[in-house]
């Protein structure tokens, strides 16, 4: 069979300069391979298209290894065994693994993980059930070190990260959440989802904004950091003393063709003895099973809800990343695969 199937991919043709534009993919398609022994035949069901990629389009060193040019892009998918050469996997199991951005994956059977279809839709495995998940509570949990009573302030809330801190801290005890977004819609959508308080950060200076939001509160104790930029320079004027910031993402100067102005009021953070720590994901990986036993809980109790911005057709997935880098999602944005 697998000599006859034919699968398309996603290539990386040109690296962007600035924003990310259409003319730097394209659609191939190239027969299926032979599986090897250990290997699985996987049919993508849904694959994920998140912020840190744009950082791979570069050719410059960075924690992870820059996407070649001419070759299938990878990252987050979920989908079906259809066929196996290994014990650990049979025909009809659900799985994630890292091969997205292609409508059939060949892979080594333990670079997957099987789930349960059964517990959620398979994007829920992309998003609430799975790193972008685990990112929320890792970072919120360890990594901001949060304690019930905190203000949190949480910057790209609407995204799919940010959206889960938000009701992830509320679940926890938080006395205030407070959430940034970039349109009214959004900020609306934060308060549906049990955010304290919202703003759009279109509407006046970041630090202006926060202040208003945070209430009768003195300030924050944990910042959540998706943005950078202005909004982490607000937190850092209205943090409390000891407060900890988890730094995740900067997408303000993701699509930056110049050097980043630095963080002006940086020397606050000695007097206020602040932590600023950013992390990656794959460093906590010990949590991943006490995130998954809250985290069944805390939807299945109604506490916590997951957004999608779903876009059909692997063709579009292009557009569906460049729309991503201009905030047309609300939730995760994911690509199903029909």
């Amino acid at each position: 069979m697998s000599e006859e199937l034919i699968a398309r991919e996603i290539q990386l043709v040109s690296r962007p300069q600035g924003w990310p534009v259409p003319e730097n993919f394209r659609l191939v398609e190239n027969p299926v391979p032979e599986l090897a022994e250990g290997e699985i035949l996987v049919r993508n069901l849904a694959m994920s298209v998140d912020p840190y990629m744009r950082g791979r389009m570069n050719d410059v060193k960075s924690y992870s290894a820059p996407f070649a040019l001419d070759a299938a892009l990878d990252g987050g998918a979920v989908g079906e065994v259809v066929s196996s050469r290994s014990a650990e996997r049979k025909e009809g199991d659900v799985v994630v693994h890292g091969l997205g951005w292609r409508d059939y994956a060949v892979l080594p059977a333990s670079s997957s993980k099987k789930v349960d279809p059964s517990l959620g839709s398979p994007t829920a495995f992309l998003g609430a059930l799975g790193m972008t998940g685990l990112t929320a509570y890792a970072g919120l949990t360890r990594v901001a070190d949060f304690k019930p009573g905190d203000t949190v302030f949480v910057s790209g809330a609407a995204g799919a990260v940010g959206s889960l801190v938000g009701q992830i801290a509320k679940a926890l005890g938080a006395s205030r959440v407070i959430g940034s977004a970039g349109s009214p819609e959004k900020v609306a959508h934060l308060l549906e989802l049990g955010f304290d308080a919202a703003f759009n950060y279109h509407d006046g200076p970041a630090k202006d904004l926060l202040r208003a939001a945070l209430g009768a509160s003195s300030g924050i104790d944990v910042y959540f950091d998706n943005v950078g930029g202005e909004q982490l320079e607000a937190a850092i004027s209205l943090a409390n003393p000891f407060a900890r910031f988890a730094l995740c993402g900067a997408i303000s100067v993701y699509n930056s063709t110049q050097a980043p102005v630095g963080i002006r009021n940086l020397p606050l953070a000695i007097g206020k003895q602040l932590t600023l720590r950013g992390f990656l994901v794959g460093a906590h990986q010990d949590l991943s099973d006490e995130f998954a036993t809250r985290m069944k809980r805390w939807m299945a109790d109604g506490d916590v809800h997951f957004d999608e911005t779903v876009v059909a057709g692997l063709e579009n997935a292009p557009q569906a990343f460049i729309d991503l880098m201009r905030g047309a999602n609300t939730g995760k944005m994911v690509v199903t695969l029909p």
